[in-house]
């Protein structure tokens, strides 16, 4: 694993020609969820039976959560602070529109940074876009998705993890841009967090739309079971096998 500044933020690059994202092989970015440490996802890559060559990059959210967080997990890491009187409120009150139309403070400042180490990762790694496959875990899934919407950047495929709808009117009149893109997204379908019942709204939306959406739910909460691997594993392969 080698560790290099891309942008504004850390990244790690596994895999490659030496295991440290070394090669002219196609790109999987991962961006992890809230209150895990940047290298949560990075055992990923050993796990996943991707083309030959293929590239792993996983980028560490800006922001530290500081000690008295209720996610502290060792080194936490954010994309934007979580607004955690807000979720609870809309999870007791059943009032999920409340979170799924707002765009979440700091989300725009995550968007630009790593739309900053997209375009430096392409410059790096010597990779066009139409060979990555960008995608996350929980808040990494939302703002993968969000960049995917509001950039016209290319991409083999896209990867929602346990994400959930935000921006509900934003992201519904962009998608159709997105006509024909690749989709994995997964959902315990006790996810205690982050309700089902919004994972397939946003299913639908997608669907709707002309994403080509492969839904994976689970029996579980909020994680990533041993079938969301293996559905990840087809997933890349398909994505980045593609003439």
């Amino acid at each position: 694993m080698r560790e290099i500044e891309l942008g504004p933020l850390t990244v790690r690059l596994t895999g490659g020609s030496d295991r440290e994202g070394g090669g002219d092989g196609p790109v999987v970015v991962l961006l992890h969820g809230f209150g895990a440490p940047g290298t949560d996802l990075v055992g990923l890559w050993r796990q996943l039976s991707a083309p030959e060559g293929t590239r792993f990059a996983f980028p560490e959210g800006p922001l530290a959560l500081d000690i008295e967080s209720p996610f502290q997990l060792g080194d936490a890491r954010a994309w934007w602070p979580l607004d955690v009187q807000a979720l609870e409120k809309a999870l007791v009150t059943g009032n999920l529109d409340a979170l799924s139309e707002r765009e979440p403070d700091g989300m725009a400042a995550a968007r630009a940074k790593v739309i900053e180490m997209l375009d430096a990762l392409e410059v790096e790694l010597g990779v066009s876009g139409d060979r990555v496959v960008l995608g996350g875990f929980s808040q990494g899934a939302m703002l993968s998705l969000d960049v995917a919407l509001r950039t016209e950047r290319p991409l083999a495929g896209l990867v929602q993890m346990s994400g959930t709808l935000l921006c509900k009117t934003e992201w519904s009149a962009l998608m159709p841009k997105r006509r024909g893109l690749p989709v994995l997204q997964s959902h315990g379908r006790q996810d205690p967090l982050l309700p089902f019942s919004l994972a397939e709204e946003l299913r639908d939306l997608m669907t709707a739309a002309g994403l080509d959406v492969h839904f994976v739910p689970f029996n579980g909460e909020h994680g990533i079971s041993d079938g969301v691997l293996e559905e990840l594993n087809a997933f890349v392969m398909r994505a980045l096998s593609r003439p």
